[in-house]
């Protein structure tokens, strides 16, 4: 009989709470139409920061059903969690997350 962690969410609550989370990042820096989004993120992507230095790279949703980049949002979970002010932050080396973006969009 296994045993489930009480405090995992399922995997469509987890891709709700990122999305909430990506659409109010930055509203200090950017320009907001009236709904309150960014107007530099295309309707269907979102924001994330990559590297030591926070860069940040625009990608599109699709890539939430990935395999490839789901196992970066668990390595973003366990390193930094969901519950922080940093935005939505990927725990990898920017050349690794660019050759991992170029392999996903061809």
């Amino acid at each position: 009989m296994a045993i489930r962690k009480p405090n995992r969410l399922t995997q469509a609550a987890m891709l709700k709470q990122i999305l909430k989370r990506c659409s109010s990042l930055g509203k200090k820096q950017q320009h907001y139409d009236e709904q309150g989004l960014p107007l530099d993120v295309p309707k269907g992507h979102f924001v994330v920061y990559v590297g030591e230095n926070r860069s940040r790279y625009i990608v599109p949703i699709s890539f939430l059903t990935r395999p490839e980049f789901q196992s970066l949002l668990h390595r973003a979970e366990e390193e930094f969690g969901f519950d922080h002010d940093m935005g939505l932050t990927i725990p990898c080396e920017e050349e690794a997350f660019q050759s991992l973006t170029s392999m996903l969009s061809s």
